[in-house]
């Protein structure tokens, strides 16, 4: 069966002891104080980003997002961020934003949060934000540029359940992607045995916590309450960075590229390749 262990808390990691028991050995740690000097904990309510931000044009996306066809990895539409904020506001929902640099227009937002010292590498360009509705869900996926990922809850809560890269063959990584479509929540271990010997971690991420995603990291997400994070990026190493580089080119490229040809067609081929590896180890 499906075996994932709680996530350490931590409170007072040093640099040390943060690199020699987590970053070096590549596993997960929710830090409690990485930013209890943030300004953003208090300021970024809903209502400070409607009043001096609803205007912004924002891509939204459901649960349709990675599904095969003409509208695999795009936007479903794109609104006004107060109109998002309502609908956030509104009830259980599967509306997100993801990866939004809100920085790029908005370099105020900036001066409301610091970039962590605990290890370098830190990115300064690649500050994300992500938004979600309660009950919305992330599909189980590793991040494609292969970074270190700092998520720092701001709002609401989320259930987070991680897998270390080596972990993907039981996941039954679809190649070409950093996607892998099992159920966590129901799994079905006749359809995808290799599933029953995958061991992850599984943590609830509270407001004013940060969680440290090594790079390669599997991670699902659900949305607990409709909340935001912003997520900041370090790359440990150029190589790490290349690999990264390397990914976009042959996954992000070859798939969309293979969709347009294949469509639903190209999904069932991944589908198949992906069970073939899982059955070579059981």
């Amino acid at each position: 069966m499906l075996e994932l262990l709680p996530v350490d808390r931590r409170t007072g990691l040093t640099r040390e002891t943060f690199a020699a028991e987590y970053l070096t050995p590549m596993k997960p740690v929710v830090f409690t104080d990485l930013t209890a000097s943030w300004p953003a904990r208090q300021r970024w309510t809903i209502e400070h980003f409607k009043a001096q931000y609803g205007h912004l044009r924002v891509p939204v996306v459901s649960n349709n997002y990675s599904k095969p066809g003409r509208g695999y990895m795009t936007p479903d539409r794109v609104i006004s961020f107060k109109e998002y904020l309502e609908i956030l506001e509104s009830g259980p929902n599967d509306l997100r934003i993801f990866l939004w640099n809100i920085f790029r227009v908005a370099p105020e937002l900036r001066h409301d949060f610091s970039i962590p010292t605990i290890m370098d590498g830190f990115v300064d360009e690649l500050p994300f934000m992500f938004f979600g509705g309660e009950s919305s869900k992330v599909a189980l996926h590793y991040d494609i540029d292969m970074s270190h990922v700092f998520l720092n809850q701001i709002h609401g809560r989320k259930r987070v359940i991680l897998f270390a890269p080596d972990q993907g063959v039981n996941l039954y990584h679809h190649p070409f992607t950093v996607a892998s479509y099992v159920d966590l929540n129901h799994p079905d271990y006749e359809k995808y045995p290799a599933l029953a010997q995958a061991k992850g971690y599984e943590v609830m991420l509270q407001p004013g916590e940060t969680l440290f995603m090594p790079s390669g990291y599997w991670h699902y997400i659900e949305y607990t309450d409709g909340g935001y994070s912003i997520s900041l990026r370090s790359f440990g190493s150029l190589p790490a960075r290349v690999r990264g580089l390397a990914n976009i080119a042959t996954h992000y490229v070859v798939d969309k590229g293979m969709n347009k040809l294949m469509g639903p067609s190209w999904r069932k081929l991944k589908e198949r390749l992906a069970e073939k590896r899982a059955e070579a180890v059981l």
